[in-house]
C-alpha cells in the first residue's frame, strides 16, 4: 500500500474541519475513556476497589500489573485517535498508521457494543434469570457495567468519527472494484471450522468447552454463541460480495463497513483469545481445549484473511482513483 494514492495526503475537503458534532463525538470519545483508565490505574497502584475477595486477579499481582498497564496503554490509543480524526494534523499521517489501530479499535469493541446489550435484553426478557455467580468471582458486577458502557460509547464515538473522516479523505475510493478472490475463498473455508463450532455449542453440543462452561451454559453463553456466528457470516459475505462483484455506492459503503468490522472482531478477538491460551492457569475447570484454541486460531486466520482483501480493494480503487 505505500506506494498507492490511498497513503498520499489530499487536500482537506471543504466539508471537512471540526464542527460542532465533530467536537462533541471527540468529547465523548475522550471522556469514555476516564472510568476505564482510572480503573486500571488503580489496580496497577495496588488498589483492589472492583476486585472481590478470593477473584483470581489476587493471586498473580505482578502479571495483573503488566496486563493493566498494557490496558492503558490500549485505551489511552483511542484518545490519540479521537483527537488524530479531528485535527488537521490528522489529514497528514499516513493512511496504514491510521487504518491498522482503527480496524483493531472496531474488531475489539463491535462484540462488546452488540453482545453486552444483546446480554443485558436477554436478561430482562427471561425475568433477570442469569446462571448462580461462581463462588469465588473475578469482579463485582458494576465493574462490568462501567467498562463496558465506556467501550459502547467509546465504539459509537470513534466509529462516527472515523466514518465523517473516510468520508472526507477517502470517499472518492468507494466506487467499486475487484479484489484477491483466492484469499476471500480461502478465508470462507477456513471460517467454517469456527461457524461449525460455534453453531455445535449453541445447540447444546459440550466438545471443545471447558469443564466450567460444560456444568453452567446460560442464556449469556447462548448469546455470545450467536453473536460469532452472526459476526463471521457478515465478514466472510459482505468480504465476498465485494472482491466478487462491482457494488455501486452506497451499497459498497455499507458492504466495507461489515467487512470492515466483522474482520477486526474476527480477527483481533481471535488473536487475544489466542494468547489468552497460552497462559498458564491452575484451575481445572478454566482448561481451554484444542477444538477451543483451534477456533480461537481460525477466527484470526479468517479475519487477517479478510483483512488483508480489504486492503487489496482500496489498493486497486486507488490506482483507479
Amino acid at each position: 500500500m505505500t506506494r498507492t494514492e490511498l497513503l498520499r495526503s489530499p487536500a482537506p475537503s471543504p466539508g471537512g474541519g471540526t464542527g460542532p458534532a465533530r467536537r462533541a463525538l471527540r468529547a465523548l470519545a475522550i471522556l469514555a475513556c476516564v472510568p476505564y483508565i482510572a480503573l486500571k490505574t488503580a489496580w496497577v497502584a495496588g488498589s483492589e476497589i472492583g476486585i472481590p475477595a478470593g477473584s483470581a486477579l489476587l493471586e498473580h499481582r505482578q502479571t495483573m500489573i503488566v496486563a493493566n498497564a498494557v490496558s492503558v496503554a490500549a485505551d489511552a490509543l483511542v484518545v490519540v485517535l479521537a483527537l488524530l480524526l479531528t485535527r488537521p494534523w490528522g489529514r497528514r499521517v499516513p493512511a496504514w498508521l491510521l487504518v491498522l489501530p482503527m480496524w483493531a479499535a472496531t474488531g475489539l469493541l463491535a462484540p462488546i457494543m452488540t453482545g453486552y446489550p444483546a446480554q443485558l435484553a436477554v436478561a430482562l426478557l427471561t425475568g433477570g434469570e442469569r446462571a448462580a455467580p461462581p463462588a469465588e468471582p473475578f469482579l463485582h458486577s458494576w465493574v462490568f457495567a462501567v467498562v463496558y458502557g465506556g467501550f459502547i460509547l467509546q465504539g459509537l464515538s470513534l466509529g462516527a468519527l472515523f466514518a465523517l473522516y473516510a468520508r472526507d479523505r477517502w470517499g472518492r475510493l468507494l466506487r467499486g472494484g475487484p479484489g484477491v478472490r483466492a484469499t476471500a475463498l480461502a478465508a470462507a473455508a477456513v471460517a467454517l471450522v469456527p461457524l461449525t463450532l460455534h453453531t455445535m455449542w449453541l445447540s447444546g453440543a459440550t466438545a471443545g468447552l471447558s469443564p466450567r462452561q460444560t456444568a453452567a451454559p446460560d442464556a449469556d453463553f447462548a448469546v455470545l454463541e450467536a453473536q460469532w456466528i452472526v459476526l463471521l457470516l457478515v465478514a466472510v459475505a459482505s468480504t465476498l460480495l465485494l472482491v466478487l462483484g462491482r457494488p455501486a455506492p452506497p451499497r459498497s459503503r455499507a458492504l466495507l463497513a461489515l467487512a470492515w468490522t466483522g474482520s477486526g472482531a474476527a480477527g483481533c478477538w481471535g488473536a487475544y483469545l489466542t494468547l489468552v491460551t497460552l497462559t498458564p492457569t491452575t484451575d481445572p475447570g478454566q482448561q481451554v481445549t484444542a477444538l477451543a484454541r483451534l477456533t480461537y486460531a481460525a477466527e484470526m486466520i479468517t479475519g487477517f484473511l479478510l483483512a488483508a482483501c480489504l486492503a487489496a480493494v482500496l489498493r486497486r480503487r486507488s490506482a483507479e482513483a
